[in-house]
């Protein structure tokens, strides 16, 4: 079998990047993922050149990237000044700069950790040291695009995922990295790795940590998810239909306080006051939040997804925000906070004085940039204490989901993922998962088509509405946790575990010679 690897290694790490995504949502065969990163590290480690090694890898990286985010295709379904063959090609060439981070782990792989033949320990700690590096640095650069970070597989295997609660998302990436140069080892008769790996695994798997239960007492969140696709937006009434869907599913008061929480972008008329009168398009924003308040009882509130406006001086627009509104009973505006990082060719064009000659559009419609708000902030809701707020994509990222200043009691993720067909939104909502795991917090997930949930802070999926089902969620929301290790440290995490890989490659290193 490795005579016919040698011969073909690029085909090889070809096939295992393309077969290593089914490791993820939707299809969890995380042991697959193990074993296609086995074969990658032998393909490293067998590189006669560093070339070569950086070459396998960024191969590997290209079949990886390009199965994982093939959703990104169907968002050119609903283009209309672009085709959709044109989101194959895009999903490509994305996943052919992604690839170059997995090449340059192989590289420094290669430099630093190769032992000869045979890999041992140092091999491992280097590669897993290796791969931190570049993941963080792929989450990190050119505004960062953290998607599928190699930790998410572990999250149908029991506690195993929770070590994210200490050491963080990045780090438990380089630790399955540790974890298949283990199974390398083994496949060469290398006992001690293998086996003090197999033990930890264990050890961690067995011990499954449980949530506190909600209070007794505890108010109930109202997840709603109208099952209103981006093929609607074109239609008669659009607006309207929306607004009266989200009515329908959004119940009426009880007993209980609720939170009643909808989708990102979902309500497509503008709430705010003054505007210059031309934008309302006759539609009196006082109207629309007393429809909004109407489904709320007293001592309910309402977080609703909507677009808000920025003019200058001149009441010309200079922009806008991808929004959450906090709505009361008296239908007033409470609070608003505006999505921070934004998707590039999605909320807002890059170079657009440059790209917008050329023809280049936005994924979304709109010729309108979306403008970022401040970051990460925790809102004080009457009856429900504080809660932090991240639009859709943001939650993505690992260590900025948190105002450090005001801990939330919980995390409100609007989304809509209408755009990314069967595998976005179940990636999308496992790396959800992983943020309330390391932050320790619930998270509240409302999508236009799904998957909305309501997730525990370990990460357990409490409810969830699947995709293409109209529907909402009814729940006491679920409580926090104590602030967990990564929440009180972060990604230094990720940069203490990567040391410690490395300060044992050394002493690995050296006790051999």
């Amino acid at each position: 079998m490795f005579a016919f690897l040698k011969r073909h290694p690029c085909w090889i790490a070809l096939i295992a990047g393309l077969a290593s995504a089914t490791g993820f949502e939707p299809l969890n065969l995380w042991p697959v993922t193990l074993i296609c990163l086995t074969v990658w590290l032998w393909l490293t480690n067998d590189a006669a050149t560093l070339k070569s090694a950086m070459l396998r890898g960024w191969v590997f990286g290209v079949g990886l990237f390009t199965v994982g985010d093939n959703w990104i295709q169907h968002a050119f379904d609903f283009q209309e000044k672009m085709p959709p063959w044109l989101g194959y090609i895009a999903v490509v060439l994305l996943a052919l700069y992604l690839a170059v981070y997995p090449a340059i782990a192989g590289g420094l792989i290669w430099r630093f950790g190769r032992e000869g033949p045979v890999p041992g320990t140092r091999f491992a700690l280097v590669a897993g040291a290796a791969w931190i590096l570049t993941e963080w640095l792929r989450g990190t650069l050119f505004t960062g695009y953290p998607w599928n970070p190699m930790a998410v597989i572990w999250l149908p295997v029991g506690g195993v995922a929770h070590l994210a609660s200490w050491i963080g998302t990045y780090a438990l990436s380089g630790v399955t990295i540790v974890v298949a140069a283990a199974i390398l080892a083994a496949v060469y008769r290398q006992w001690r790795l293998p086996a003090v790996v197999m033990v930890l695994l264990i050890v961690r798997g067995i011990i499954i940590p449980h949530a506190p239960p909600p209070a007794a007492n505890a108010p109930h969140v109202h997840v709603v998810q109208p099952n209103i696709g981006q093929q609607a937006v074109h239609e008669d009434d659009y607006a309207g239909r929306v607004l009266r869907k989200l009515l329908a599913l959004s119940g009426r008061p009880g007993p209980v306080p609720r939170l009643v929480v909808w989708p990102e972008g979902m309500v497509n008329y503008y709430i705010e006051d003054g505007y210059p009168v031309e934008w309302y398009g006759g539609i009196d924003p006082r109207s629309v939040r007393a429809a909004i308040a109407s489904i709320l009882g007293p001592h309910d509130m309402a977080l609703v997804g909507g677009t808000a406006l920025f003019f200058n001086q001149q009441q010309q627009i200079t922009g806008a925000g991808n929004s959450v509104f906090i709505v009361d009973p008296a239908a007033k505006l409470q609070g608003r906070y505006d999505k921070a990082h934004l998707v590039p060719y999605g909320e807002y064009l890059p170079m657009r004085w440059l790209l917008g000659r050329l023809g280049v559009a936005r994924l979304v419609m709109g010729d309108i940039d979306f403008i970022p708000g401040p970051g990460p902030r925790s809102y004080a809701v009457s009856g429900f204490g504080n809660i932090g707020m991240q639009i859709c994509y943001e939650i993505i990222f690992s260590g900025h989901v948190v105002d450090e200043a005001h801990r939330p009691d919980m995390i409100f993720n609007p989304s809509n993922d209408a755009w990314f067909g069967k595998w976005g939104p179940p990636e999308h909502l496992a790396q959800a998962r992983m943020r309330a795991i390391e932050e320790g917090l619930p998270i509240l997930r409302s999508t236009p088509t799904g998957i909305s949930a309501v997730i525990d802070a370990d990460g357990k999926l409490v409810a969830h509405i699947p995709q293409g089902v109209a529907g909402a969620i009814d729940v006491p929301i679920p409580a926090k946790k104590p602030p967990t290790l990564f929440s009180r440290v972060g990604n230094r995490m990720a940069l203490i575990v990567g040391v410690l890989f490395l300060i044992g490659a050394v002493a690995f290193r050296r006790r051999s010679r």
